[in-house]
């Protein structure tokens, strides 16, 4: 990936010195997936602080792009640190007074987002990342109708899956799958139990591979018998919802306008009080990450080369729930 420069970091969330512990902003910055390790900024060099296990293929890695120390070598860097900012939604208060003790020279400050803003827009080399497991995940759910053409229990259908991502090449999965028949489906986040599949059955398949670091989201519908008149409807809804906010997907567009878009069009179903979450959410080294298209969350504009998910769903209680889920990339 392109680095972002120290400097420039450091301007985001104006300090002269940023302590990352964030493992995951870790990764971003240095290509490495560890799970000990600190990452000082200042303005002349970025340098990984991690233990003996890492040390030698952080070394490797690092080439130009940073430089890696012993985690007992932060004290000495630090020294002439007098301000400091620490990633807040991160650390710990027993991590920051354990620090406040350690460092007594160094007055730490609380900053909130800073990596994580410059995560939303992705550079050509993450792009592909993603896209790799875009595609192994679009290859997984192709497979789905084989399976379900015998009897198979959620948590069977749910694990043929992770092999799937295996033998296609992935990671693994970004998240433990959904997979839910008949009317667990109606429950949008449900945990895979012993049902067997039947016949009638609407089976709800929600999954992601992950591919060097990058995850894939897709959500998916399959029927198992002819659909009923009230199935048809949901399912042609929830296809119109996701159609016109996905049309309505550009640099520059309202994370709440886009959530009002597909909430509009089920409206015109009478099926809008049986969407319950947001329309969807950035994706990247997390699942989750970026903004969240709600109208019940804070109104972002997109970025170019953002990563977003558009997932509208229904949810009849006792009944069934359809949720189609495709990712973009933001004027791509």
């Amino acid at each position: 990936m392109t680095p972002v420069s120290p400097g420039k970091i450091l301007r985001g969330a104006d300090v002269s010195a940023l302590l990352i512990s964030d493992l995951v902003n870790i990764r971003y910055l240095t290509g490495l997936s560890v799970s000990s390790g600190l990452v000082l900024l200042t303005k002349e060099r970025m340098t990984l602080f991690t233990d003996a296990r890492y040390l030698e293929v952080a070394r490797r890695h690092a080439g130009r792009r940073f430089r890696v120390s012993d985690g007992e070598e932060l004290a000495l860097a630090l020294r002439s640190v007098r301000i400091c900012g620490v990633e807040g939604d991160a650390v710990t208060l027993s991590r920051l007074a354990i620090w406040k003790t350690k460092f007594k020279n160094t007055k730490f400050v609380r900053t909130s987002g800073i990596i994580e803003q410059f995560r939303r827009s992705k550079d050509d080399e993450e792009l592909r990342a993603f896209r790799r497991a875009q595609r192994i995940t679009c290859e997984i759910l192709r497979r789905v109708p084989m399976a379900i053409r015998r009897p198979i229990r959620e948590t069977d259908l749910a694990w043929q899956l992770e092999v799937w991502a295996r033998e296609l090449g992935a990671e693994g999965m970004a998240f433990p799958p959904i997979v839910a028949f008949g009317t667990h489906s109606s429950s949008p986040h449900h945990h895979p139990t012993s049902r067997m599949l039947r016949k009638g059955h609407i089976v709800q398949v929600d999954c992601g591979a992950r591919y060097r670091g990058y995850c894939a989201d897709q959500s998916a519908v399959f029927f198992t018998a002819q659909p009923t008149a009230l199935e048809r409807r949901v399912h042609e809804a929830v296809c119109a919802a996701k159609d016109a906010a996905m049309g309505a997907v550009k640099p520059g567009a309202s994370t709440r306008s886009i959530d009002r878009i597909a909430r509009d069009v089920l409206k015109g179903y009478g099926l809008e009080q049986y969407f319950c979450h947001a329309l969807g959410h950035g994706v990247g080294l997390e699942i989750h990450e970026g903004v969240t298209l709600s109208t019940k969350a804070p109104d972002r504009e997109l970025l170019k080369n953002e990563i977003i998910t558009i997932e509208p769903g229904v949810y009849i209680p006792g009944r069934f729930g359809m949720r189609l889920e495709e990712e973009l990339v933001v004027g791509a």
